[in-house]
């Protein structure tokens, strides 16, 4: 007898899910024997901690544009969803949470507990996504589920979360039932527009004008499938290009008029060039605090143009000169056959100075045989192996840093993942589940980066890669502490030092570990070892951790390296003291 797992599971294929990643629970086993029923076609992928799941789901659907798909069991497996979805709420990524829940009619019963594992899980999880969906009868589910997709996948995308209670879901199903799916919503955005005519003529006419025109790309045009036709347009135009992290790839780094990721850890480049702007242009990115830098741009006299496919992100931090509400890359495409503005040659001159002369410091840095190790080294030996269709995943924190200023992005397309959504450490393991599980039919290497701290957050995930035979290369570069809060507390709390140190001695050992849960585990500490180790890795037929040990004072944020290399800092001034609502800025124009 076909039950109701059975209908969900069908439903999921029929949307092109091609993997759920969870973990079973009693009231979801019938949902684990619908995907059973229908494997290959669809598949389930089991995480060791739920926590892991969106994560996993965040990460194919950053790479397919496809609602990534988790579950978990009731009680004690939702509560370990919140940090994933709000990771996917805030980066816009499209999120189905299929959740268990307690029989439908006792109600009164899952206040405290009173029932195994019961709690309110519709409020809890109400303000943490785009909507929770409580599947009240069989009758109503393929409608919820036909609601969630399509809310998921509409912009601006997100998760959903579909609660079904344990009755409902083992309900008997009469499979002779043909369920239709509305295929508009297996990808997102499943709705594309586009602004007026006349703003985006108002918008072209500004452009011409500009002399140092720039163009700020968010994680809004890989969302949007634009990343080609924007290098395209900046190919004719050639303004000055920078990026958000998660907008990486947007334009290939490796372009003349492109200064890399704007970001207080990111391209010093970037951040020099973007003040010298008179337009700036944002791109799908919702010019958050890091990439406006503090919210110090757009600076006096910056005009501005905002194109995004949500309403409300326009004006939210500084009145546009012009806004252009509307899909990214159907706002592009319109633009570009009203754009006439042609190279800057002066611009281009000045780009390419200041370029120049942050690159032979990076250069310097890429080469350095120093004890101990810096990650610049690290992340130049990880340059130069990539291949095109692999996929970096950064881990939050020093990470995201190092990345940005030291792997170039090649080519565009998304294939520099960060958490930037939260920025919560524990991104890396299991996000690149969900890669790999991408890229186990796509081809192409999974390598992740992350501290020793970010990365014994999900250090149980290697054994899922291991399980798997996934192609993961896992980089953690081990300082024994935490990086980033240890130099805050140096920096701004009188050399302070607590409850930031994680080293015992020389343990723990991520490369042991990693060998004992069935990866390929080295360690590198000088660096004379580090080319050997990366070949094994790479050329390991499955997963593969390499720990190197670096230098903890080496760190990618600008304003801590002047800080350190100041022979007479001053007195530091704690942050929470100054901190100021930043100022709604009105309208330039040229």
């Amino acid at each position: 007898m076909k039950h109701v797992g059975d209908l969900l599971a069908k439903m999921l294929l029929d949307y092109e899910v091609d993997f759920v990643f969870g973990m079973p629970g009693g009231q979801t086993t019938a949902l684990h024997q619908g995907i059973a029923r229908l494997a290959p076609r669809i598949e389930h992928i089991l995480v060791r901690d739920e926590r892991s799941a969106p994560y996993a789901a965040d990460a194919y659907a950053r790479l397919t544009g496809k609602p990534g798909v988790c579950d978990v069991t009731v009680g004690p497996g939702a509560t370990k969803l919140t940090d994933g979805i709000v990771e996917a709420y805030n980066a816009s990524i499209p999120m189905i949470c299929i959740v268990g829940e307690l029989p439908l009619d006792w109600v009164t019963l899952r206040h405290k507990g009173v029932a195994s594992q019961g709690f309110d899980q519709q409020g809890f999880f109400q303000s943490i996504s785009k909507e929770v969906f409580m599947v009240p009868s069989v009758t109503a589910l393929p409608d919820i589920v036909r609601a969630a997709f399509r809310i998921a996948t509409s912009p601006r995308p997100g998760p959903v979360v579909i609660i079904v209670p344990h009755d409902v879901m083992d309900a008997p199903w009469d499979d002779s039932q043909v369920i239709p799916v509305d295929k508009r919503c297996i990808q997102a955005p499943s709705s594309r527009y586009r602004p007026e005519d006349a703003e985006l003529q108002r918008a072209a006419a500004l452009i011409a004008k500009a002399r140092r025109p720039a163009i700020i790309a968010g994680g809004g045009v890989h969302a949007s499938g634009a990343a080609e036709l924007l290098t395209a347009f900046c190919d004719r135009v050639q303004p000055l290009h920078v990026s958000s992290l998660s907008g990486k790839g947007s334009v290939p780094e490796t372009r003349p008029y492109a200064a890399g990721v704007l970001n207080p850890l990111g391209s010093a480049a970037a951040i020099q060039l973007i003040k010298e702007a008179d337009l700036l242009i944002w791109c799908g990115s919702k010019a958050s605090q890091n990439t406006a830098m503090n919210w110090t741009l757009p600076l006096a006299g910056q005009a501005n143009i905002t194109i995004d496919a949500d309403p409300t992100e326009h004006g939210r931090t500084f009145q546009p000169t012009v806004a252009l509400c509307g899909d990214v890359r159907a706002t592009l495409a319109a633009l570009d056959g009203m754009v006439s503005a042609t190279p800057k040659p002066e611009w281009l001159a000045r780009i390419a100075e200041v370029k120049a002369g942050k690159q032979r410091g990076l250069d310097q840095e890429k080469a350095s045989t120093q004890l101990p190790i810096i990650p610049p080294i690290v992340m130049a030996g990880l340059a130069a192996r990539l291949q095109a269709e692999d996929v970096v995943i950064s881990d939050a924190s020093f990470s995201a840093g190092w990345i940005a200023q030291y792997i170039p992005a090649t080519q565009s397309g998304r294939h520099f993942l960060y958490a930037r959504g939260q920025g919560g450490l524990g991104y890396a393991s299991p996000a690149a589940i969900g890669a790999a599980a991408v890229l186990q039919r796509r081809g192409g290497r999974v390598v992740t980066l992350a501290g020793d701290g970010g990365h014994a957050f999900a250090v149980g995930e290697l054994a899922t890669l291991a399980q798997n035979r996934m192609r993961v290369v896992n980089i953690v570069i081990n300082n024994g502490t935490l990086g980033w809060l240890q130099m805050w507390q140096e920096v701004f709390f009188e050399d302070l030092r607590k409850s930031v140190d994680l080293a015992v001695g020389d343990k723990p050992d991520f490369a042991a570990a990693g060998t004992a849960m069935g990866l390929l585990g080295l360690k590198v500490m000088r660096p004379e070892e580090l080319d050997a180790a990366l070949d094994a890795a790479f050329a390991h037929d499955g997963p593969s951790l390499v720990e190197v040990m670096i230098d903890p004072r080496a760190t990618p944020i600008h304003s801590f390296r002047r800080r350190m290399e100041d022979p007479n800092p001053k007195a530091p001034v704690r942050p929470g003291t100054v901190y100021e609502l930043r100022q709604w800025k009105l309208a330039s124009e040229l």
